[in-house]
């Protein structure tokens, strides 16, 4: 399924990108975020399980049990942003 990632202020900054269209078969956000941190690089260090990351799947507060669907669109962001 396609899904639209989104990364927001420090991790949009550290991944030099605002987001990506990415062919997954992850099938909830824990899934997702590990197959990101496999890229390795500056997705292995922004996205590890040990820094704190929120994140969204259409514009609502998700869980690492979320699930994703076709289209929907995944945003990580830090617990912290500017206004």
């Amino acid at each position: 399924m396609k899904v639209q990632i989104r990364y927001f202020a420090s991790l949009r900054e550290t991944l030099g990108m605002p987001g990506e269209t990415l062919e997954t078969t992850s099938a909830d956000v824990a899934a997702l975020r590990e197959e990101l941190m496999a890229k390795g690089g500056a997705y292995a260090q922004t996205l590890s399980s040990g820094r704190a990351v929120r994140v969204a799947v259409n514009q609502v507060m998700a869980s690492g049990d979320t699930r994703l669907s076709e289209h929907c669109e995944v945003g990580f962001f830090p617990p912290v942003t500017g206004g």
